[in-house]
Order: structure tokens, then sequence, then C-alpha cells
């Protein structure tokens, strides 16, 4: 168990943790000792119980770390409040919350409640500092304030605005995935598309993003619901979890496929994988004033023949304080059971956490950090 004293250099007080390190571009990570600055006046520092993995934790290591200042990444926390700065009002110490995505609070966008379309969204989530530039983390080169979080970490700074404070009754741990991944795929079904009741329905892509619209899907009474992949497992998870029909795509010949199906195309599609080739199929397959919706790339390509749309989706348009108490009421009811996509692993087992989420063995890693003390997760 990590411990919570200050720690002071010079006149600046810190917190000790440990973080997982990204310094060479395709890893590993190496979990190392830093110092955390004490929360400024409108941040929180968090003790992190459990963080997701997600797809773009994995992106980062693979493909767009360019070799630059070493990096603490993670953007699925979920944790404890430790320390709250003066001017925070709504979360306090001992208060179970879960993380997601940073916004400004202050662009036309965020007055407007549309927080994913932030107007400073990159700075925010991807510039691995606050706002103003700076790095929370002292006397290191290593940057931290991913997604205003940085969750593969003991202990994190946030702000109120990318906090969600949760029932102390539920598994904090379990939580962990839904302040992105989950909240994308559902989201971008229930809000971004708002697919209604008897529409058909498409998921290109079966990893958490995809099976969490196909819950969705179901939820909003989408039918028939379709999921292609080239994973058998996972087509079979879908099933069990609400799809109608799965394609296996080492098959080919997917329009004819999903004609076979529905008669004729697809009303709303969910496209998350990101190749080439499949976003080119998700606009090929839909109906007349059909919609694809992009999660991979999240850049829309406005009206096409026939009335027909595609559109770019961040963090399924959703207010996380709004959506994510929305998606715990569905699990609670049983109907969004994403439990069943998770598998834990220790924090000392981030590489080979990420590894089987690389190779598909694993849909949704999460990394166990901390003790939730009082509650056996």
């Amino acid at each position: 168990m990590e411990e919570s004293v200050v720690t002071r250099l010079g006149n600046n007080p810190g917190q000790k943790i440990r973080a997982a390190v990204l310094r060479n571009r395709g890893g590993p990570l190496k979990i190392e000792s830093l110092v955390l600055e004490t929360p400024r006046e409108d941040e929180v520092l968090v003790r992190v119980i459990a963080s997701g993995i997600c797809h773009t934790d994995i992106a980062f290591v693979d493909e767009w770390y360019d070799g630059g200042d070493p990096l603490v990444l993670g953007h699925e926390g979920a944790g404890v409040v430790e320390r709250v700065g003066k001017s925070v009002l709504n979360v306090c110490p001992g208060d179970h919350v879960i993380l997601s995505f940073a916004s400004c609070d202050r662009c036309r966008e965020c007055r407007a409640g549309r927080p994913a379309h932030c107007r400073s969204f990159y700075e925010a989530n991807f510039g691995f500092g606050r706002l103003d530039g700076s790095n929370a983390l002292q006397a290191s080169d290593v940057r931290g304030h991913f997604f205003g979080q940085s969750s593969f970490a003991t202990h994190l700074l946030a702000t109120e605005r990318n906090l969600v404070m949760v029932s102390k009754e539920l598994p904090l741990a379990l939580l962990a995935p839904l302040g992105c991944g989950l909240q994308t795929g559902a989201g971008t079904v229930l809000n971004s598309l708002a697919v209604p009741k008897g529409a058909s329905f498409a998921v290109f892509g079966s990893g958490a993003v995809g099976l969490a619209a196909i819950m969705a899907a179901r939820i909003s009474g989408a039918h028939p619901i379709i999921v292609v992949d080239i994973v058998p497992h996972r087509l079979e998870l879908a099933l069990e979890l609400g799809a109608t029909h799965t394609i296996d795509n080492r098959g080919g010949d997917l329009l004819s496929r999903i004609a076979g199906i529905t008669g004729s195309g697809i009303d709303y599609l969910v496209e998350t994988t990101g190749v080439a080739e499949m976003e080119e199929m998700a606009v090929k397959v839909l109906n007349r004033h059909g919609t694809a919706a992009f999660v991979a790339t999240a850049t829309g390509r406005g009206a096409l023949p026939g009335g027909r749309k595609a559109i770019g989706v961040i963090q399924g348009d959703a207010v996380p304080h709004r959506f994510i108490p929305r998606l715990l009421e569905l699990y609670r009811a049983g109907v969004f059971p994403f439990d069943r996509l998770v598998k834990f692993y220790d924090f000392a087992e981030i590489n080979r956490a990420m590894d089987d989420a690389r190779s598909g063995k694993t849909i949704k890693p999460v990394l166990r950090i901390g003790e939730c003390r009082g509650h056996t997760d």
C-alpha cells in the first residue's frame, strides 16, 4: 500500500507515487517512483484503485509516441478522493469517483453542454500538461495529465470536470472502463445516433467499444443487430450480449451477406476498427438515409448520395456526469452487463495486459492498482 503522507521538496509539497512510465516506443512500460504536486485550488488528488486499458493507450505506446519526454498514460481511472483544492465544491475526501475525459469548461461548446466538443479538447487530453502548460510531476522529465488524469499511477490529479461521483455500494475497480471505451460505444448508439426501435443496426469490430454499442442497440430496440469481426470467441460473446446475427469477415463478400440478413442494407452503423477498407465498406452497406458513425477516426464525411450520412463521434457525445450514472442504472437493471468484458490484472502486469489486449485475448483489461478500503471489489 502506498503511503499517503506528504513529502516536501523545498517549499513545494508533493505526493510520493508509483506510475507506469513510457520511455521507449513500443514499451515496455516500467513502474517508477515519482512525486506529484499537491492539488491546486481547482484540483482533486485521487488515490487510484483501478484503471482500464483502452486502445488509445496502446496506440500511444505502439504508434504515436515519438520518443520525446517520457509519459504516464491511462485515462479510464477509478479511485477515492484523498484531498481537494479550496475551490472544489462537489466532491470531498472519501468520495468514490470515476474519471473521464477533460474539458476546459470555458469555451462555447462546454458552456452549451457539449464537453466532448470542447475547443481545447486536444490540449486538455493529449497535451500532457495542464491547460496552462504546467506539469504536476515534480523534479522529473516525465509528463502526465493524459486525458486530465494519467491513471496508470497510484495517485493522480484531476478537476471536478472529469470526475463522476459513484455509489460506494458498487465495486469501484469494475467501474473504471466506463470513463472512455464503454461510454464511447454506448453513447454513440444512444446519444450520437439515437437509434430508434426497429432500425437495422451493425457494428464493425467487437472490442470493448463495439460490444458496448451492441448492448446499447439492444436497449434501444434495434433489429436486426449485426456484428462483423474476425475473432470467433468475440462473435460468440456478441450474440450473448444482444447481437442477432454475426458475420465472420474472413469469409469475404460482406455486402451481400449483410443484404441477405436485412433484405437491403443498414440504417445505423458503428465502425470501430479504424481499418480503411472497413471504413469504406461502412458507407457502402448503408440504406438510403442511413448513418455510419466512425469512432476510431472520429472524422465525419458529411452528406453522401441517397441522403446517407457519415459522422465522426468523440466520446459518444456524452456528458459524463449525466451519462455514466445512466449506464450504471442500466448495469444494475441487468441490461448493460459490461462486467462480462472485463479481466483484472495486477498493476505490475501492465505490459502483459496490453499484450493480451493487442492479441484479442482480453477484451477489456483492468489494472488493480490500489485497495478499496471498506469494500471488496
